[in-house]
């Protein structure tokens, strides 16, 4: 369904957008009022003395009436002046609400409470109901869930350096230590002070087994696999895990987990069988992390998204770079399909676990 994920890029500029070189290809983005083109260049219409963007929804003028001009300053400088319905003297319509939304996020991000949808609307200059449904779009999560992941991180980070529980939960921001009690089993996987104390009693059962990209380790919490990694040394995968729990129980399997094991070597073996990706998860990770990891789970075996694209779907096309990164902080290869995203150019760009297991994980996907 990578189609569907895509639609929010759809709506701006991105990597590979078309130049519209030509004034052929111009008029024939004008007639399709195909919005790639807007911010590459603007058209005029002599009958009317206006200029438009590309998309402008304005009836459309006779060819010969129009002139193309690189920007709105060569339009006006030949005489045209801006027109009132697609405004192509200011930014895009849908560049501001990205711009809207980036404000919000910040405004999240900086608030020691969340603030009130009703608030974060108001300060957009949209309905409430429209301004939760352009930060979805944008971000992948509604208002509510990006404060309450952006929290969890706070949580997270607070736990490991503050004196006390308690003191971590004032300081990121709870109103009582009862709501975050609430709600820290879900964020953390485990009780707080657990957390805190490098995994102190937790149980994280697992297992090291072949397949044919060499060893794999699985690992997994009561909630969900938390850890699936590739290798060649089964010592050095286990150590990976002691290090990131350093006082976590860490279990050996049995006949339940060995299961749950065959699942995971399932999506290398055969990629695309039925249910076989629809394992239960434990993965931690920032908003704009799970955004991109949620993008990557729309990608279906057999075929590639550039990092460019991952970029746009979230509505950050600017974050390539951040893309690649979540990309690498994934914890549960093939799970969440990093190896799915490639360069722009095709090139198989980095993967954790190295480019040859990526490649073989594409070529396995492209035969199935």
């Amino acid at each position: 369904m990578i189609v569907a994920a895509m639609d929010i890029a759809e709506t701006r500029p991105a990597e590979g957008t078309p130049p519209f070189a030509d004034d052929p290809g111009r008029w024939a983005a004008v007639v399709a009022r195909d919005r790639r083109a807007d911010g590459v260049f603007w058209y005029a219409v002599a009958t009317t003395g206006v200029y438009c963007r590309p998309s402008c929804g304005a009836r459309l003028a006779r060819r010969e009436n129009v002139a193309f001009h690189d920007s709105p300053a060569a339009a006006e400088a030949a005489g045209f002046r801006p027109c009132k319905r697609c405004r192509p003297d200011q930014p895009p319509r849908d560049a501001l609400r990205v711009a809207a939304v980036v404000r919000a996020c910040r405004r999240i991000e900086t608030a020691g409470t969340a603030p009130a949808l009703a608030a974060l609307a108001a300060e957009a200059g949209m309905s409430p109901f429209h301004f939760h449904r352009v930060f979805k779009a944008v971000t992948g999560l509604t208002p509510k869930a990006y404060a309450d992941a952006h929290r969890a991180n706070r949580i997270k980070a607070r736990l490991a350096r503050a004196d006390s529980v308690t003191d971590a939960i004032v300081e990121a921001g709870y109103g009582s230590s009862s709501r975050f009690y609430e709600r820290a089993g879900g964020m953390l996987g485990m009780r707080p002070a657990d957390f805190r104390d490098g995994g102190r009693d937790a149980e994280i059962r697992f297992a090291v087994a072949d397949c044919a990209l060499g060893t794999v380790l699985v690992a997994a919490t009561g909630r969900g696999v938390c850890a699936i990694h590739f290798g060649d040394d089964a010592d050095e995968l286990v150590r990976e895990v002691q290090d990131h729990f350093p006082k976590a129980r860490l279990l050996g399997g049995d006949p339940d987990f060995d299961a749950l094991v065959a699942r995971v070597i399932g999506l290398v073996e055969a990629p695309g069988a039925p249910g076989a990706d629809a394992l239960p998860l434990d993965v931690r990770g920032t908003a704009f992390q799970h955004r991109v990891w949620a993008v990557l789970r729309t990608i279906p075996p057999g075929r590639t998204a550039s990092y460019a694209e991952v970029a746009a779907a979230i509505g950050r096309p600017s974050a390539v770079r951040a893309v690649a990164r979540a990309c690498a902080t994934n914890e549960v290869a093939v799970a969440i399909p990093c190896h799915r995203v490639v360069r722009t150019d095709g090139g198989a760009g980095g993967y954790r676990w190295g480019v040859e297991r990526k490649a073989a994980l594409l070529a396995r996907e492209a035969g199935a």
